[in-house]
């Protein structure tokens, strides 16, 4: 048998969970604005675009790896546009 939800209750925990997430939305916002969110923990770029701070992979067929210090570098302006054609083949290509 279903209980009836309690409106109230409902309330508080939504209001509990908008806190939780704003807190993690704030924070995913600051770190943003100095680290590439192609990076990963173990300083790997997962980018399936050109970028100036790439390097070679540590192993054949691995991820390649990220020059870019955290905090140093403002990695926005590091990535290669690809102009639209080029960019909708490669959504074409990521999809298949």
């Amino acid at each position: 048998m279903t209980q009836p939800i309690d409106p109230e209750a409902f309330k508080q925990r939504l209001e509990r969970i908008s806190e939780i997430f704003a807190g993690m939305v704030v924070h995913a916002d600051e770190q943003a604005k100095y680290r590439c969110p192609y990076k990963d923990r173990r300083d790997q770029c997962t980018a399936q675009f050109g970028c100036r701070n790439q390097r070679p992979a540590r192993e054949p067929g691995g991820l390649q790896g990220c020059a870019a210090q955290d905090g140093q570098l403002d990695y926005r302006s590091a990535w290669e546009t690809l102009g639209p054609e080029k960019a909708a083949a490669l959504r074409d290509k990521l999809r298949r």
